[in-house]
């Protein structure tokens, strides 16, 4: 299926037309049938348009969807990795897909709050390579444990298989739990910022770029400390994608960018990760240290998901893993195993 396929007039829980609505199109009928747009950013929670990787999306049966995204040539963050697609923007995309279908789909009112308490992605190198145009992805996407209380839905796990050019090129999945504003504000209350912004620690210096696979001190999220293989978080409120918009807690993006560099920095080489699977175990508060440690750990044996995913390029075959764990105030936060492709021989 091509992104020009998919239909867009739909009506979205909370929200409502102003002014006068144009006459509706024939039935069947296309007004334009060739062009292409990212779906509205409130349904994927971004700010930026520009940060939006998906174009549209259909039901095919009753808990299994089709999602169209675009990935750029170049993106600011997510930078290309041994010439293919940064894997970290399939994690992202899997993330505003769920968000999307529990919107447009399961009928979550905007507004509410989305709890993500695992993600994980594996990709197939051979077909995250950049090319001479964006690429156009087809996610086929499985909902299933939908819940639910007093008729609405509460949650749900999704499975995705991403496929480009019809190959397969990723796979992934997670669990999202959906929070209403009023539990989400009994929950949070402690957090919630009182003024125009939540109180943040002070912003911390950046490991050395090139030791964590970034080029730009800005895009790094760990500060050393006096311990080996051992970081404090770097929470740069003002970076225009890992915070795209205000929050009051630290996002799973910037925690999962976390793992990627800490596994980096690790073993010593940036390669292309070919898996994350992580657990996000509480929320990680912007206003209090936050320390990342990583150790080398025996690369999991892959599942049939994950074995469909990985291939033997790119280093693939030797493959080398990484667990990261974060722990805040003495609690642990996060974790995550980061596979990467051994450097290229």
């Amino acid at each position: 299926m091509s992104v020009s396929t998919f239909r867009m007039h739909r009506v979205i829980p909370g929200t409502a037309g102003t002014g006068s609505a144009a006459p509706p199109a024939p039935a069947g009928a296309l007004p334009f049938p060739s062009l292409t747009s990212t779906v509205p950013k409130e349904l994927v929670h971004r700010a930026s348009v520009a940060e939006v990787m998906l174009t549209d999306w259909a039901r095919v049966e009753e808990h299994r969807f089709t999602v169209a995204a675009q990935w750029p040539r170049g993106h600011s963050f997510f930078a290309t990795v041994d010439g293919c697609h940064d894997p970290l923007i399939t994690a992202e995309t899997i993330r505003q897909a769920g968000i999307l279908l529990a919107h447009a789909e399961y009928g979550v009112p905007l507004g509410h709050h989305f709890l993500v308490s695992d993600l994980s992605v594996a990709v197939r190198p051979e077909h995250l390579r950049v090319g001479w145009s964006p690429a156009s992805l087809e996610l086929d996407i499985t909902c299933s444990g939908v819940k639910q209380r007093g008729g609405a839905v509460t949650g749900f796990r999704l499975e995705a298989r991403i496929h480009r050019d019809g190959s397969l090129a990723a796979t992934g999945g997670g669990t999202l739990t959906c929070i209403t504003p009023r539990v989400y504000q009994r929950l949070r209350t402690a957090r919630l910022p009182a003024g125009d912004s939540p109180r943040v620690i002070a912003l911390t210096a950046p490991e050395p770029p090139q030791t964590v696979g970034r080029m730009s001190p800005t895009d790094v999220v760990l500060s050393p400390t006096a311990e080996p293989h051992r970081w404090q978080l770097r929470v740069d409120t003002r970076h225009p994608v890992l915070f795209d918009h205000m929050v009051d807690h630290v996002p799973g993006m910037v925690l999962l960018e976390a793992a990627r560099q800490a596994a980096a920095a690790t073993l010593g080489h940036a390669s292309l990760p070919l898996s994350l699977t992580s657990r996000f175990q509480r929320y990680v508060e912007l206003d209090t240290p936050c320390l990342i440690e990583a150790h080398p750990t025996p690369t999991p044996t892959p599942t049939p998901a994950t074995s469909t995913a990985t291939s033997t390029g790119t280093g693939a075959d030797r493959a080398e893993s990484v667990l990261v764990t974060a722990h805040q105030d003495g609690t642990p936060v996060f974790r995550c195993t980061v596979t990467m492709a051994s450097p290229a021989m």
